[in-house]
């Protein structure tokens, strides 16, 4: 009885050969996570540590302020809280991305000093300062970085000015007083519309005896 082997392994061949034919590519992914270095006072290096992207965040009028670099490339989110969240798109073209390169100084009142520099992966789309000055004057640059022979791109800066705590907590003291005071003279003309409606009128329309 011929042997059933050969004509069975021919089978299973063609099978895995029209499989891989028929594979389609896999499709490229988001990264989960952002890789960063922060180097203290403008310097280079430090430890790797990963974030999670910010992706959909969209400033609200009442919980932050955005200001754009010229052209658009660099946002940053002033929130109310004192933090600060960079946001940029990818550069164009992106072939050969290594990386992005982001410069902070803030000025003070002579001269002008360096803030930590932070190096973030090719995948990095956003970046949240935790914390900022009150009442002082940021600059920050992102300025991508591509693979030799191509040169590092050119930079995107943003200016702004982070309002101090106190001046933060007096504006949510005053819209709360506003907002109370608003509910009180609504209640009022509400009372005042009342009276007149159900008690004046009444009185002006009897009709008078002789």
């Amino acid at each position: 009885m011929p042997s059933l082997l050969p004509p069975f392994l021919a089978l299973l061949c063609l099978g895995a050969a029209a499989g891989a034919g028929s594979a389609r590519p896999a499709e490229p992914r988001d990264e989960p996570w952002c890789p960063y270095k922060v180097g203290a006072e403008g310097e280079a290096g430090g430890r790797l540590c990963f974030r999670t992207p910010a992706r959909g965040f969209q400033c609200s009028a009442r919980a932050c302020r955005a200001h754009r670099s010229p052209g658009g490339g660099l946002v940053a989110n002033v929130l109310r809280n004192g933090s600060v969240l960079l946001q940029w798109g990818p550069p164009r073209p992106a072939a050969g991305l290594r990386g992005f390169a982001l410069n902070c100084s803030w000025d003070g009142t002579y001269t002008r000093f360096p803030c930590d520099s932070v190096e973030l992966g090719a995948a990095c789309r956003d970046y949240l300062l935790p914390e900022a000055h009150g009442s002082v004057r940021y600059r920050l640059c992102l300025q991508p970085r591509f693979a030799p022979p191509r040169p590092a791109g050119p930079a995107h800066c943003v200016e702004f000015r982070v309002e101090p705590a106190a001046m933060r907590d007096i504006v949510v003291a005053m819209t709360a007083v506003g907002g109370s005071i608003c509910v009180m003279l609504v209640f009022i003309c509400l009372l005042v519309a009342y009276i007149t409606e159900n008690l004046m009128s009444p009185a002006l329309a009897a009709p008078r005896r002789a």
